[in-house]
């Protein structure tokens, strides 16, 4: 499909994939990845959210995903975890060490041209956090401003676009 301005559109924001080049997994491999992580020692929620991201060059998965196959995990004895300092900490039992032995080799491969999208979407955050600020905060001249070199940013983009 072709944008409005004679641009190709492939999709936008995280999804299962973006032209099948989000990441190479399945569905259900979230629970190798949650042991892959607690392989490397003991870790509470936040930790594995974190560590999987950076493994998957910038994906974060939902605490909605995590936490409930986390619990399953937990039910079926390949993990188990404990309260320490306020926080469940989750540790891989010989159970799913086992598992993961069974499985193989890792197949948790990253993406480099999503890695360099989830950099870019961290980037254009920050600089609609920083233009909501002036929106909200500045006076009508500097929301002007702010929203002239976005909108010649956005030209510049489809600029380099219509290049390449």
């Amino acid at each position: 499909m072709f944008g409005r301005h004679g641009f190709k559109f492939r999709g936008c924001g995280p999804g299962p994939d973006l032209r099948g080049e989000f990441m190479r997994r399945r569905r259900g491999d979230i629970k190798y990845h949650l042991l892959e992580v607690l392989k490397d020692g003991p870790r509470h929620g936040y930790e594995i959210i974190s560590e999987l991201e950076q493994r998957s060059g910038g994906f974060r998965p939902s605490p909605g995903s995590v936490y409930p196959t986390l619990q399953m995990l937990e039910e079926g004895g390949y993990l188990t975890s404990e309260q320490i300092e306020g926080k469940k900490v989750y540790t891989i039992t010989e159970a799913g060490l086992k598992l993961l032995e069974e499985r193989g080799p890792s197949p948790f491969e990253a993406n480099p041209k999503m890695a360099r999208a989830f950099e870019i979407r961290k980037q254009l955050m920050k600089l609609g956090s920083a233009a909501m600020d002036a929106a909200r905060d500045g006076d009508e001249e500097t929301a002007k401003r702010i929203a002239d070199i976005i909108n010649k940013a956005r030209k510049d983009v489809y600029s380099i676009l219509a290049e390449s």
